[in-house]
């Protein structure tokens, strides 16, 4: 692996602060989204669901469906036999023989008792899937819509920033690499562990940016000599003087209006 060109302390402080402005951009891109992708896949999940719930509605309604119809066609048997049955009785030799049939047509009869109440079982049943199933439909139609919303807003988002996001998330690589290691390492710990995202920070009026503690003068002048890295023994954070931030904010502010 090739040995990272050797550069002065002034130097690793321009590339720290520029790569602090790229990534603090890519943050405000970022931030604009928000919570929208997370939302999307929220809904997305919601109604993936939905549409599961849906279809097991619809596919019990035809197996309660296709239930009647067996009934049905047992209550047509089952009268068939009855009729047979009848016909037989007239002609029986005795009273065994009358006995025998007449109990046959008694449990036919039953068998179209026990149908036609199921049939009314499965029709209320019917009734009740065919109201959850609106309700369903009508909760479907709500979420879908929604959706629809909200990954049109999310698709605008990407549309104006995925190819701005893309370039700077390039140049912040572009940025560690031309950066040591330890201090990348350094960059990217206190990154994490700052609220804002911010690692390096410029001195305003006398304080490290967006803190209340001032700094001694002489710390302010040893910063301003860009002879060696200070940290604000405060936050942290990698300290840099308004000189030196504002010409690199001035010189990235180019860079972003190319992207």
């Amino acid at each position: 692996m090739a040995k990272k060109k050797e550069a002065t302390v002034e130097e690793r402080l321009r590339a720290l602060y520029d790569l602090q402005l790229v990534d603090s951009r890519i943050d405000e891109i970022r931030n604009v989204r928000g919570e929208l992708p997370l939302e999307v896949r929220d809904l997305e999940d919601e109604v993936a669901g939905m549409n599961t719930r849906f279809e097991k509605l619809e596919d019990s309604l035809d197996v309660i469906k296709n239930d009647i119809t067996s009934k049905k066609n047992l209550i047509e048997e089952a009268k068939a036999l009855i009729k047979k049955y009848n016909e037989q009785q007239k002609n029986v030799r005795n009273n065994r023989e009358f006995n025998s049939i007449s109990k046959e047509i008694e449990f036919q009869e039953l068998e179209i008792q026990l149908a036609e109440k199921n049939i009314n079982e499965h029709k209320a049943q019917i009734e009740q899937k065919k109201d959850v199933i609106t309700q369903t439909k009508e909760r479907l139609k709500e979420r879908q819509t929604h959706l629809k919303h909200k990954k049109s807003e999310l698709d605008a988002i990407l549309a104006e920033t995925e190819k701005e996001e893309e370039a700077l998330i390039k140049k912040s690589d572009d940025f560690k690499k031309s950066i040591e290691d330890r201090l990348v390492a350094a960059y990217t710990r206190i990154r994490t562990n700052v609220k804002n995202g911010l690692a390096v920070v410029a001195i305003e009026r006398g304080a490290s940016g967006g803190s209340f503690f001032t700094i001694p003068p002489q710390v302010q002048m040893e910063i301003a000599s860009r002879k060696k890295i200070i940290t604000d023994e405060h936050s942290g954070r990698i300290l840099v003087d308004a000189a030196l931030a504002e010409e690199e904010r001035e010189k990235m502010h180019k860079l972003f209006s190319k992207l």
